[in-house]
């Protein structure tokens, strides 16, 4: 006879987290969240696992100082295309000024 298996319990992501933060905090162990949730242990292994990393990405992501606002990005970027015509522009003008010396300024 064989056994049959436990429909699958699928967690949302707000038990998830809650679950979580209270193994984070010592309010329970892993053994009572997967009794709680009547998922089995390596589910919460897994939880934990992908917390932890979720965690640690957004930590490397995250740059101190205020975050700049959708005007300031749109200026900045326009600021950087003005940069680089004008960089563009020297660069003619110095291909122009070589040309019209001659080689005979060159050395």
């Amino acid at each position: 006879m064989a056994s049959q298996r436990k429909p699958k319990r699928m967690l949302t992501a707000e038990q998830k987290y809650d679950l979580w933060v209270r193994m984070l905090t010592g309010q329970i162990s892993q053994a009572e969240a997967a009794a709680e949730a009547g998922v089995d242990r390596s589910t919460i292994s897994t939880l934990r696992r992908v917390a932890r990393d979720g965690a640690i990405v957004a930590l490397q992501a995250s740059k101190p100082g205020r975050r700049k606002s959708a005007a300031e990005v749109s200026e900045a970027a326009g600021l950087r295309a003005e940069i680089d015509r004008l960089s563009a522009t020297i660069v003619e003008q110095a291909i122009e000024l070589a040309v019209l010396r001659g080689k005979a300024g060159w050395g």
